[in-house]
């Protein structure tokens, strides 16, 4: 005669890690992609960090199980600069739109070149950027039809 509780405990207490493939016999074990983990094998990809010790969340994309740091440099949707269309680093600072990011050099406006700054007020229209002098002229070329999508806008920190 079988216990079928005492061997449903016993299948749930011998779990694998998918890091190293041993038994996990912590008290406290991860569940990542589908899989349980040892605290100390559920690493990022990239800097081989241990991901319980640097936060409570970890990210993953193409097989890879990574750290914010890197899942933002990686594929976040900060790492392109949408006026220059260069990367931005992780942890670079950035100015953005609603819509877009910028590095801080490249956010100036498209006419003047001025480069603008928290608590200017700017205009937006198809990612490229406007200061508040040159809106009006932004806005004729709205109405010509070459423009779509006008935003106002105050930079922000």
């Amino acid at each position: 005669r079988y216990n079928t509780g005492t061997s449903i405990v016993r299948a749930i207490s011998l779990k694998r890690c998918v890091g190293c493939g041993h038994e996990i016999s912590d008290q406290i074990l991860l569940f990542v992609l589908d899989g349980y983990w040892h605290i100390s094998c559920l690493k990022c990809s990239c800097c081989r960090a241990q991901l319980a010790e640097i936060g409570t969340s970890c990210f993953s994309k193409s097989g890879m199980v990574l750290c914010r740091k890197d899942y933002i440099r990686l594929f976040g949707n900060s790492g392109v600069c949408r006026a220059c269309s260069n990367s931005i680093p992780a942890g670079e600072m950035v100015m953005k739109t609603p819509d877009h990011v910028y590095h801080v050099k490249c956010f100036a406006c498209s006419i003047c070149h001025r480069q603008l700054m928290p608590g200017d007020w700017f205009h937006c229209e198809n990612g490229r950027l406007f200061c508040d002098h040159d809106r009006p002229i932004a806005s004729e070329s709205l109405t010509n039809g070459t423009f779509s999508s006008p935003q106002d806008n105050n930079v922000t920190v």
